[in-house]
């Protein structure tokens, strides 16, 4: 079984993000730099079925600018057995259809059965990759997976959903998206870092592909998120305290 992992860079959610100087990016100078947390349960997934199956490859793919090698060595470490870089700084920025776009352009040509993403990238994808990436190769897709069964020719997913779980079924070739707790991601190895180190990584770019970036989407500006106000401590009386907590939530938070 050839399952393709499709992972990304991004800042590591305990780094403080600062705004960058041009007002559209964060300034990356003190940020450490991780393989998106919804992206190691999908290359873990993608593990497990590959050790399961006994036979197989796992392939994983990142887009990004120099710096992305570096979770590409992580995931081979870990256990990935090809690893594939498409090196573009302009990928980081790009919206994500053109994103998508460029993905197709780099699994086009390789044999699947999985193509695995995480659910959502922690950056700025806003959960549309995956989804058209299945649109543009007219495969079915499964999001949000937290259980997955793979059969012959088929997977069978459980999703959460609000207040109920679903099941799904689908053929191969199928796009997943996974969601936190479908498993409990493997760290490296001694041996698989060291191991890592003498894997080649499959580069290629953007005009390689046969892709042009031309953005859907412009982002005019960055901003942090206004600073919360202090809250108000009601003192008093059980009764006098209620009657001034629906007075500020009607005539201040306007909330009722």
């Amino acid at each position: 079984m050839n399952i393709i992992v499709f992972i990304k860079q991004v800042p590591d959610t305990a780094t403080r993000i600062k705004v960058g100087s041009d007002g559209k990016g964060i300034d990356e100078a003190d940020v450490t730099w991780i393989i998106s947390p919804y992206d190691e349960f999908a290359l873990e997934e993608a593990l497990k079925i590959k050790e399961a199956k006994g036979a197989g490859k796992v392939t994983v793919i990142c887009a990004g600018p120099e710096r992305a090698a570096t979770a590409l060595r992580n995931a081979l470490a870990t256990g990935a057995d090809d690893a594939v870089h498409i090196n573009d700084p302009a990928v980081e920025k790009a919206d994500a259809f053109t994103t998508a776009q460029v993905l197709v352009a780099a699994v086009k040509n390789r044999p699947f059965d999985l193509l695995f993403f995480g659910k959502m990238g922690v950056g700025m994808d806003q959960s549309q990759v995956p989804s058209m990436v299945a649109e543009l190769l007219n495969l079915p897709e499964i999001t949000q997976i937290a259980k997955l069964t793979v059969g012959d020719g088929t997977v069978t997913a459980h999703r959460e959903i609000e207040g109920a779980s679903e099941e799904v079924e689908a053929s191969l070739p199928v796009v997943l998206a996974a969601e936190k707790g479908l498993n409990e991601p493997r760290y490296p190895s001694l041996k698989g870092i060291m191991a890592a180190k003498k894997k080649p990584i499959e580069t290629v770019t953007v005009a390689s592909l046969g892709v042009s970036i031309e953005p859907k989407l412009t982002l005019n500006s960055l901003s942090m998120p206004p600073a919360r106000q202090a809250g108000k401590i009601l003192t008093g009386e059980t009764q006098d305290v209620v009657k001034k907590l629906v007075d500020l939530l009607h005539n201040e938070a306007k909330v009722i």
